[in-house]
């Protein structure tokens, strides 16, 4: 291939890649737009603020509200819910800090991270590359972690590329960890296709989990934000979720092909290294969330109506049956002041 074929095969790719994502910000807004025209299927109760034991989650009942944040109280998952003002595509919340990861649509698509404090200002945003996709906070609320969609507009199969920021709420930035040095059993990986997201913090300000992939695998990796290095942990696990107890993680994982993938959701003891599959049969494409040390929560987005979804709870252990926990939901966190 000569450099003159070399050029407009690049530019062609990058043509397309900028159409996909163009498309994908133009089809969410036009989803939005018929479900604002719609009237709400819940009841709500507009507030400035949210308090006390509470998920967190993006609002996906039709109406007004649509996209917005809401809450319920965890004691009564199914009654009506508070919305705030802000918008957002996913959504994330600690007692102190909320990140929001939002679409602009308009001639020329816009992402944006938004992070908000305790009482809902605004404390800090920045530009997304692409559509968003997870965003979480660490239990003592000093680090955050946002991916975005650089090409591509899911993890369905090939030809996405992702870019995941670490940063303290404070505002300084480790920047895109995809550049850490990725170790897969002893190895370092230096492929030019590894991509990194989904992060989950751990107790502390230095280590977390996230995903790692290259050449159609994907691991599991623990990382070190002070060595600047992700490990292989678990090889087929995908948006992982760390326990509140620290001992295990839930993730997703791929049943099916790279082209066609069947999600399922796991949980892997970190002591013992024992995988338990969940009896979930629907394939769930989402980062899961730890109700507590028993339970977790997820969304599945609903067959009958485009942009709408719910948010499903399950035993970690295995047992039982998954239960609708919250109608018309998405982007669940759980908050305990």
């Amino acid at each position: 291939m000569t450099s003159r074929q070399r050029i407009i095969l690049l530019s062609v790719i990058s043509a397309a890649a900028l159409i996909v994502v163009i498309a994908f910000g133009t089809l969410a807004y036009l989803r939005s737009q018929t479900a604002l025209s719609t009237p709400s299927s819940v009841s709500v109760i507009p507030v400035t603020r949210f308090t006390g034991d509470r998920v967190e989650f993006r609002n996906t009942a039709s109406g007004a509200d649509y996209g917005k944040v809401a809450s319920v109280p965890l004691d009564d998952a199914g009654g009506a819910r508070s919305v705030s003002t802000q918008l957002c595509d996913r959504v994330y919340s600690t007692p102190k800090l909320t990140m929001c990861l939002t679409t602009d649509a308009g001639i020329v698509t816009t992402w944006t991270a938004l992070q908000s404090g305790e009482t809902g200002a605004q404390e800090q945003s920045w530009s997304l590359p692409g559509a968003p996709s997870r965003t979480r906070i660490s239990a003592n609320s000093n680090l955050v972690a946002e991916t975005s969609f650089v090409t591509g507009v899911s993890y369905a199969g090939v030809g996405f590329s992702t870019e995941t920021i670490i940063a303290t709420a404070a505002g300084k930035s480790f920047g895109n960890i995809e550049r850490f040095t990725l170790l897969v059993d002893g190895e370092q990986v230096t492929a030019a296709d590894r991509n990194i997201w989904g992060v989950t913090f751990t107790d502390d300000d230095r280590y977390f989990y996230a995903t790692a992939a290259s050449s159609g695998s994907t691991w599991l990796v623990y990382g070190d934000l002070l060595d600047k290095t992700l490990t292989s942990v678990y090889e087929n696990a995908e948006c992982p979720s760390l326990s509140p107890d620290g001992n295990r993680v839930a993730f997703k994982k791929n049943a099916g092909t790279l082209n066609s993938p069947d999600w399922r959701i796991a949980v892997l003891d970190l002591t013992s290294m024992v995988e338990t599959v969940l009896s979930e049969e629907r394939s769930v494409d989402d980062q899961v969330e730890w109700l507590d040390d028993a339970t977790l929560l997820y969304g599945l987005p609903r067959a009958d109506v485009v942009g709408d979804s719910d948010v499903w709870s399950m035993p970690a252990d295995g047992s039982g049956s998954p239960t609708l926990f919250i109608p018309h939901a998405w982007s669940p966190s759980v908050v305990r002041p």
